[in-house]
């Protein structure tokens, strides 16, 4: 089992920046890859960014690529989202999430263990 519990979500203005944070305790985070997701109402959740277990390799969204970048720390058992130059289309919650395999995927339905999410606003 592993627990997420992300923070750091809150209201910003176009332009501005946010780091959200992913804690993790449980079995040992660095056997996961991780992802961050989000999801707007009425919208489908997607993926916004994956990290591999070792924090070597990452990816993204289209959507994001540029203005967000994606981190690990697993000695402190932490993912890290840092977002620059929101949008109001960034708006969601966002969720981070853990994955079996070496490297991330893009699809949600694939992954194991969810935290609860935190809400990002971007006012225009």
């Amino acid at each position: 089992q592993v627990q997420l519990v992300e923070s750091g979500g809150q209201l910003v203005q176009a332009g501005g920046s946010l780091r959200l944070s992913c804690g993790a305790s449980g079995r040992t985070v660095s056997s996961y890859a991780m992802g961050w997701f989000r999801q707007a109402p009425g919208k489908e959740r997607e993926f916004v960014a994956g990290i591999s277990r070792s924090g070597g390799s990452t990816n993204y969204a289209d959507s994001v690529k540029g203005r967000f970048t994606i981190s690990r720390d697993n000695a402190k058992t932490t993912v890290y989202l840092q977002m620059n130059s929101l949008k109001p289309e960034d708006t969601a919650v966002y969720y981070c999430a853990a994955d079996s395999m070496i490297f991330p995927r893009s699809d949600y339905r694939q992954y194991d263990y969810w935290g609860q999410g935190t809400q990002v606003t971007v006012s225009s």
